[in-house]
């Protein structure tokens, strides 16, 4: 009878983490609007605006595989086309050769939608 009970919390439990895990995705994920600029050997650049209309870079140095085989961004036939750019961000603390701790943020696309 115990071991049927824990079964029945487990399962009853289960959603919660779930609904959790999604929860978390959705928090750890920033959108932005911009122009496809180019691919270069150090990440995908996008050009955006902010609320004064001045323009701005954004690279991101990584992007999901799916991504790359519905929207060629390694070719320079999406050049000028507008996405709106869902990604993550995640940061690494590293130690320089003299000991000094440093945090290296990397931006990985995981969602694209074309605007234009």
């Amino acid at each position: 009878m115990k071991t049927r009970l824990t079964y029945i919390v487990g399962f009853l439990m289960m959603p919660l983490f779930l609904l959790n895990s999604m929860n978390s995705f959705a928090q750890d994920t920033d959108v932005f609007e911009g122009t496809f600029d180019e691919h270069e050997s150090y990440g995908y650049n996008f050009i955006g605006a902010d609320e004064d209309d001045n323009e701005y870079m954004m690279t991101f140095q990584e992007i999901d595989e799916k991504l790359l085989s519905t929207f060629d961004l390694d070719a320079s036939t999406l050049v000028g086309v507008r996405f709106l750019v869902t990604y993550q961000t995640t940061i690494e603390t590293v130690k320089d050769e003299d000991g000094y701790e440093e945090d290296i943020e990397t931006y990985t696309i995981v969602g694209l939608e074309k605007l234009n």
